[in-house]
């Protein structure tokens, strides 16, 4: 009677994946669109090139544009050229969507990405599988909600706003000081640094000044706190993992550091420093509730601000804090990384640059240099072009329409996941012509033109949901790279091309998985 039981149940339970994988193939919303029947029929399609192959998949949705979608560009009789490149006025062809997973459609369309992630008047909801990836549920990052979005980020965007920013000047640059001073001794000692290291040290330790209200003083440790880094980075790729099994999450938490710390290193120290941030929140409010409040933090910001009591509990500002944190640090730290790789590679834009700089004040003195720097146009494209080659975060971004989205002869349905990635969008040719190559003068000659190639840079995303320290970045990016540029000579040191590029995608680009970073000598004090 068992073996029967046993037997009636294995055979529904088959019965039921064909049926899943038949309704999948030609009854589901997404049936008529373009794709790989595997993809289409099951999960493990994606699985196998994001967790098998190690964060492959978007090289797999590149070949699968290429395949089921040509992308052709239309130009007008009379282009306006900017070098070798003819700006595009509209794009007719029946691609590029494809059908990347049962559920969800991948777009590969510049032009269409303000329709999908900025429209004027429209909600964008999240899509709830992807915010999984965060481990941070009640952040405002991972909010499914347009509306709950748009009232949790009301608390967060006074306090980076550009005024508040300006304001933090004093801190940022004490900060670059001390960078510089590590700089400075490393002149002596001929030490090769990983620079990808001490600029999130940078990052961190101006972020958790700025929000926690105390610096995790990471510039002062030996080896700028590397193994941070490396943390973040293993995070990241946990996260993968995480959006194929969510439930994982649970079972992450709920397992015991000291069990973790075997298993799973970096996991156990973002649990670790999890714990810490949860302990710091407890302490504010408890303290605030006894009249004591804790400003010059994000925290005390949040909990003055008008959201309802609910959208104050410990839960909510741990997550608000710790993505905060994860996003101001690993991608401003990026993008200087590569803008200095660059610049050591092509001593002629670094000359350019320093003669840009020449008759700007070297310190504030007193007064605000941020407001010096940032008309510059030769710095300013250096930092767009670096901006552009960071990517931003380089995983697909799924936005839920409640209504039906029209992308050129497709009907998508409502309430369907459907994305684009940074990635396609920096480095297509049809707008970066040598989209891999650092050309800050590509931006100068486009405003020279009258050309908006603003227009498609997505680095921070667009909308409501552009990333809320946006202001933050550019102040540290234009503050540092000014002080370095004039005061050092760098040489890279066994660092190559394949050390910057991506190969991986795990969140945020990575790249080969035994590079030893991005590593130079300080040469010279100037």
């Amino acid at each position: 009677m068992v073996s029967d039981s046993v037997w009636a149940s294995s055979v529904a339970w088959v019965v039921y994946l064909i049926a899943g994988v038949i309704y999948r193939l030609y009854f589901h919303p997404l049936a008529q669109f373009p794709g790989p029947k595997l993809a289409a029929a099951t999960g493990w399609y994606e699985f196998y090139h994001d967790i098998v192959k190690r964060g492959c998949f978007i090289w797999k949705i590149q070949e699968l544009h290429d395949k089921y979608g040509t992308y052709l560009t239309q130009f007008l009789s009379h282009p306006i050229p900017i070098g070798n490149l003819a700006v595009p006025v509209s794009r007719s062809d029946t691609g590029p969507i494809v059908r990347i997973n049962p559920d969800e459609l991948h777009i590969r369309d510049p032009d269409f990405y303000d329709e999908l992630y900025a429209p004027a008047s429209k909600k964008r909801d999240k899509y709830d599988r992807w915010t999984i990836l965060a481990g941070a549920p009640e952040s405002s990052f991972a909010t499914v909600s347009h509306s709950l979005h748009r009232l949790r980020r009301s608390a967060l965007n006074p306090y980076f706003s550009k005024r508040a920013v300006a304001n933090t000047e004093p801190l940022i640059w004490d900060k670059v000081e001390r960078l510089c001073q590590r700089f400075a001794a490393a002149v002596k000692t001929k030490e090769i640094i990983r620079f990808d290291a001490a600029y999130m040290a940078l990052t961190m330790d101006i972020i958790t000044h700025y929000a926690y209200g105390e610096s995790y003083n990471y510039l002062a440790e030996d080896d700028f706190k590397l193994e941070w880094k490396e943390t973040v980075i293993g995070g990241s790729a946990n996260g993968v993992f995480l959006r194929q099994f969510p439930w994982a999450l649970g079972i992450l938490k709920a397992t015991p550091l000291s069990v973790l710390k075997v298993m799973n290193p970096e996991a156990a120290q973002l649990v670790s420093w999890q714990h810490m941030v949860r302990r710091q929140v407890d302490t504010i409010l408890r303290n605030n509730r006894e009249g004591k409040k804790a400003t010059g933090t994000v925290f005390q910001a949040v909990i003055d601000s008008d959201l309802p009591p609910e959208e104050k509990s410990a839960d909510r500002l741990q997550d608000e804090g710790q993505t905060l944190v994860g996003a101001g640090s690993e991608t401003t730290a990026k993008t200087l990384s590569i803008i200095t790789f660059y610049l050591n590679q092509d001593k002629t834009k670094l000359q350019k640059l320093r003669a840009e700089l020449a008759d700007v004040p070297l310190t504030p003195d007193g007064g605000s240099l941020l407001t010096r720097l940032e008309p510059l146009p030769y710095l300013t494209a250096v930092i767009t072009e670096g901006l552009r080659l960071m990517y931003g975060v380089t995983t697909r971004l799924p936005r839920v329409a409640h209504e039906p989205l029209i992308y050129r002869e497709w009907q998508i349905p409502p309430n369907t996941p459907v994305s684009q990635s940074n990635y396609f969008v920096h480095m297509d040719p049809n707008i970066y012509p040598n989209p891999e190559e650092f050309l800050p003068e590509r931006w100068i000659e486009a405003k020279e033109k009258g050309i908006h190639l603003d227009r498609y840079m997505v680095s921070f995303s667009k909308g409501s949901r552009q990333c809320v320290g946006i202001n933050l970045a550019y102040a540290e990016l234009y503050l540092t790279l000014s002080a370095i540029v004039r005061r050092f000579e760098f040489e890279n040191f066994e660092t190559t091309v394949d050390d910057v590029r991506i190969a991986y995608d795990y969140f945020v680009g990575v790249p080969k998985l035994d590079s030893k970073g991005i590593r130079a000598v300080v040469t010279a004090e100037l």
